[in-house]
């Protein structure tokens, strides 16, 4: 596969200008395919662990996703920083600006690689402890994780550096990048696992390895790309005033998505006490529900990537517009896909374990899920909508409260008082379910109204500040 690493002003998109629908599925298709690539990739961990690992080595992987996104989330949050502030100010036109930004945001993304990745390391032995994790899963579960945060620094660098491409416009190289790493992360785990036995050690080191590969790749783009994205490496260190604004958008989206993954690992470990086999079905349906979501995600990061540019464009019905329209995509490609995925739920579950019981309970969970996913996703967009005009504390605010309170209010009241009665384990799975897409739909109403006033608002301080009529901003 051959990769050109050069670039050109035309692979930029100028969201402030021009048909919206258009540009906003041309934005999305690279993101989803992205998406869904990075999705294959890791499920091909998962299926290979599943059918060539030891028995326990599906539920030690599957299971060790919460805690991965607990520690990881506070700094990527940060890469959402970065983006917001990088389409803003290519939006108004300051490319100084965004080439400080670009710089500061590598800085970054390099030193809270470093410290995560050491945190991570010596923490997760203890933290999988605190979840319960069982005996006969645990040490497995450890030694991935150790390994994974191993190449946490390689994350970081690619998901900052794809994120300041998509902040102009460019989803498509990230996309040529995950290709390409992705390949040879499948070629290794079929190497280190099934022709060496290595195992769990030998995923999370394909993974790690992969990991490496695509951070070189976005590293070169930006330093061969033409444009204010160009990155020189003598210039990375952090402008401190960018550094601030990056920090705040982005910390309070990395809080958010540690807080949500405090509550997955209380979830996490409330299916834990079931055993091994619920473990390995629960993680399997969440992978296949990973596919619909990175779809749905994909509208959130066109969501972010459009507001914020017509934001520093001033161009404030657009980004209503941009609102209606990405609601309705999200809503169409979350239905429909959740559709697909129940119809399917036998056949799909059946490609990562022969396992009856672990399919059963994989099952179990889709039933809940698939039909009520698209509600994520509506979530999602209005997030997107909220930060891409400089609110980002406010939809955190709003997710702890009505998503990550409401689930753990919700197992420790209902759903504990639901297992006392001595319900079947399916039973029981499927009331702990259910708290995902009541917390979607009430944290969904919250964020439209916040966003309804805080676009008013907005708008009438660009309008006092230019000395015009809100009208006319248009």
């Amino acid at each position: 596969m051959k990769i050109s690493l050069t670039g050109h002003s035309s692979r930029t998109m100028d969201m402030t200008s021009g048909p919206i629908f258009p540009n906003i599925i041309r934005f999305t298709i690279p993101l989803i395919l992205t998406g869904t690539l990075q999705l294959l990739y890791n499920a091909a961990d998962i299926i290979v662990v599943g059918k060539f690992g030891s028995d326990t080595s599906l539920a030690a992987v599957s299971s060790t996703g919460a805690l991965i996104n607990l520690i990881v989330n506070v700094f990527m949050g940060l890469s959402i920083g970065a983006s917001v502030l990088v389409s803003q100010s290519f939006g108004a036109g300051k490319m100084k600006d965004v080439s400080d930004a670009v710089h500061t945001s590598v800085a970054i993304a390099l030193l809270s690689g470093v410290i995560v990745g050491i945190f991570g390391f010596f923490a997760s032995r203890g933290m999988l402890e605190l979840m319960d994790s069982p005996d006969d899963v645990i040490d497995l579960s450890a030694l991935y994780v150790k390994i994974f945060f191993i190449g946490t620094p390689f994350n970081m660098l690619y998901n900052f550096g794809a994120a300041i491409l998509r902040a102009v416009g460019d989803t498509k190289r990230p996309l040529y990048f995950l290709m390409f790493s992705g390949i040879i992360n499948v070629i290794l785990n079929l190497v280190f696992v099934i022709s060496f036995g290595m195992d769990v050690a030998g995923v999370a080191l394909a993974t790690i390895i992969s990991q490496a590969v695509s951070a070189i790749l976005v590293t070169i783009c930006l330093m061969r790309t033409d444009g204010p994205v160009k990155l020189y490496i003598r210039k990375i260190k952090i402008h401190w005033s960018k550094l601030v604004k990056i920090i705040g958008v982005g910390l309070p989206a990395g809080i958010q998505g540690s807080v949500f993954s405090i509550s997955n690992v209380i979830i996490q470990s409330s299916v834990n006490a079931f055993g091994s086999a619920v473990m390995g079905g629960n993680g399997a349906a969440a992978s296949i529900e990973g596919f619909i979501y990175t779809a749905m995600n994909s509208v959130y990061q066109a969501a972010i990537t459009f507001a914020g540019q017509n934001y520093g464009a001033k161009k404030f019905k657009r980004i209503k517009t941009t609102a209606y329209e990405c609601l309705g995509i999200v809503i169409t490609v979350g239905f429909g896909l959740g559709v697909l995925a129940k119809l399917f739920a036998t056949q799909l579950l059946s490609i990562y374990t022969d396992s009856e019981s672990e399919i059963a309970y994989g099952i179990v969970r889709m039933n809940v899920i698939c039909l009520t996913y698209f509600t994520c996703g509506t979530m999602d967009v209005m997030v997107g909508m909220l930060r891409g005009i400089g609110r980002s504390l406010i939809p955190t605010i709003d997710s702890i409260l009505c998503v990550c309170g409401f689930r753990i209010l919700w197992i420790f009241t209902y759903f504990a008082s639901y297992k006392a009665t001595g319900a079947s384990v399916s039973d029981c799975l499927t009331t702990l379910y259910i708290s995902y897409p009541i917390s979607w739909i009430m944290a969904t109403a919250v964020h439209i109204i916040c966003f309804l006033i805080f676009f008013a608002i907005a708008k009438k301080r660009a309008a006092r500040e230019a000395g015009i009529e809100p009208s006319a901003l248009e």
